[in-house]
């Protein structure tokens, strides 16, 4: 029995002392990823509303740590910040905003249409008619100058760096329309 209380006391002691040891010497962690390629291209990620919202805070304590580039799943998309013709619901779009800023991050711009995530009016008008093409381009033109208006110099990815709109139209040949 004191040949076994003498055995745990002895690799009580060692532990205790590695331990005093490996803080003195402030044992490194690994580089995050955005370190470890530092100067050589950035690390992104996209974010999903829980996420910019901070309910998530395990992802967001990762991104953090390891990414120095953004961009929103869908919180930017037609649907979720253009729900209705004349109303806009920049609330999330501009947390997400926010939060890369805040965080030095290089925020990239989303797709400003797409075809499966466009609100269900944009294609109809008020008695559930498809509108026409002029209506159509319009509102593009519209959605599109509102969203990229409110976030000028905020965006540099490519997808925000057009200067025209293919529309293509069934039956009809592809056109392209200046912004």
């Amino acid at each position: 029995m004191k040949y076994l209380l003498n055995n745990i006391m002895l690799v009580t002691a060692i532990v205790g002392l590695l331990t005093i040891a490996c803080q003195e010497q402030g044992v490194k962690s690994e580089p995050s990823l955005k370190q470890a390629f530092d100067g050589q291209f950035l690390i992104g990620t996209a974010m999903d509303e829980a996420q910019i919202l901070g309910e998530d805070s395990s992802s967001v304590k990762l991104i953090k740590k390891h990414f120095n580039s953004v961009v929103t799943e869908n919180s930017m998309k037609c649907e979720e910040i253009h729900p209705q013709e004349d109303v806009f619901n920049f609330d999330i779009a501009d947390k997400f905003v926010a939060f890369g800023e805040a965080n030095n991050m290089f925020i990239t711009g989303h797709t400003l249409i797409w075809h499966s995530q466009l609100a269900p009016w944009f294609f109809v008008d008020e008695d559930g008619a498809d509108v026409s093409r002029g209506v159509l381009v319009e509102r593009m033109r519209k959605h599109i100058q509102t969203i990229v208006g409110r976030y000028k110099g905020i965006y540099v990815g490519g997808m925000w760096s057009m200067k025209q709109l293919k529309v293509m139209v069934p039956g009809e040949k592809q056109s392209f329309i200046p912004l």
